[in-house]
């Protein structure tokens, strides 16, 4: 059953769980995902404790506890978002010491209303990690324009960090620098690098969404068969950039002067990390983004289904992006060259993907809200 999620794991694939929930945590279900089916890591958004905690299952003390206490609804998600993270660590302690700190992480995300505030990302940045208090923690920041400095900021105070909301290869790369930034600015400080860890979240189902949109919309040969195929080569594109600026060791890629002055001091390179690998159109195999994507060191976060169906379905080749960089570019281009544009696309996604987080954000706050008020002591 989980051979194929084993060949992943060999292949330097890193299997997070795109989902948290108490009741997973309560149930044994995430410590039994850990021990039979190779997952070594967690990554949680708006959206998905949005689903959990509006579902009540193993909330309501906490609520009726924060009801009493009169906290503001801000407060309460905080900690009980807090509490989920905190408990997930600890279950993921023993992957995170055997891997010396690689993986056994969860991410939490800040506050996705302060995605355009760099000070407030930071300052959110810090009081997560603070609260959740394990070393094991992945503080998530969006890859947004104010979020760049934020992450130079976060990785410069010592706080390992998860990019998150990745579409495009130039912000990519821009992502990459910010990192190394924020690593020459914790080195100054005198921390110790080799304890500081990230990972850039590259969406892909979500690119193949918006495209193949736009080529149903042209209806033309050309369109049809180029369907399906930006989201993996967007990605492996993502991974060409990777290996140039910190290189694997099975190529002949040198790392970059910058970053071999920062391995040198203890610094660990930042992993590419396939976000949104669930598919989106059912025409496509449902381990698409996982059986294309495999390649040394990096990770790949899956909702559970995708889990599954790796375990039941998945084709695992190998490594499926070394040699694909020339067809990659042409499959870009050939979506160029049919009036599609590219910056234009990753560029609604990234605003796309705020906004839903946002959204989400927003759904947990007036449903917590509802709860505290109905959990709430009758005065007198």
């Amino acid at each position: 059953m989980t051979d194929a999620l084993k060949r992943l794991s060999e292949e330097g694939v890193a299997i997070w769980l795109d989902d948290l929930s108490r009741k997973r945590i309560t149930s044994g279900n995430l410590a039994e995902l850990i021990d039979q089916q190779h997952v070594v890591g967690v990554t949680t958004n708006p959206s998905i404790f949005q689903k959990a905690i509006s579902s009540g299952d193993g909330y309501e003390q906490q609520v009726e506890d924060l009801a009493f206490r009169k906290v503001t609804v801000e407060e309460a998600i905080r900690m009980i978002t807090t509490a989920d993270v905190r408990d997930a660590a600890d279950i993921l302690r023993p992957v995170f010491d055997a891997t010396g700190g690689q993986d056994g992480r969860v991410s939490i995300e800040v506050d996705p209303r302060l995605a355009h505030n760099t000070k407030a990302t930071v300052a959110e940045a810090k009081q997560l990690a603070w609260l959740v208090d394990r070393p094991n923690t992945l503080i998530k920041i969006p890859a947004t324009q104010a979020g760049l400095p934020a992450i130079t900021e976060t990785i410069g105070l010592g706080i390992s960090v998860n990019v998150t909301l990745i579409f495009s290869l130039e912000r990519y790369r821009e992502v990459m620098d910010a990192y190394l930034a924020g690593l020459e600015k914790a080195k100054e400080r005198g921390l110790d690098l080799s304890k500081i860890h990230s990972v850039a979240s590259f969406f892909v189902s979500r690119v193949d969404t918006e495209i193949d949109k736009r080529l149903d919309a042209l209806g033309t040969t050309e369109a049809k068969a180029a369907r399906g195929k930006a989201g993996v080569a967007n990605a492996r594109l993502a991974y060409q950039a990777y290996e140039e600026v910190f290189a694997s060791g099975d190529n002949s890629t040198q790392p970059s002067d910058r970053w071999s002055a920062l391995e040198s001091a203890g610094a660990n390179k930042q992993r590419p990390l396939w976000a949104s690998t669930g598919v989106k159109d059912p025409a496509y195999k449902p381990t698409l983004y996982v059986d294309e994507l495999v390649a040394p060191n990096t990770v790949n976060t899956m909702p559970e289904a995708t889990l599954e169906a790796t375990a039941e379905s998945g084709e695992i080749r190998g490594n499926a992006i070394a040699g694909t960089y020339e067809q990659s570019r042409a499959e870009l281009d050939a979506v160029e060259k049919l009036g599609i544009s590219y910056d234009e696309v990753v560029q609604l996604l990234e605003d796309e993907g705020v906004e839903k987080f946002e959204a989400s954000w927003n759904d947990l706050l007036k449903s917590t809200e509802a709860e505290l008020q109905r959990l709430a002591p009758s005065e007198g």
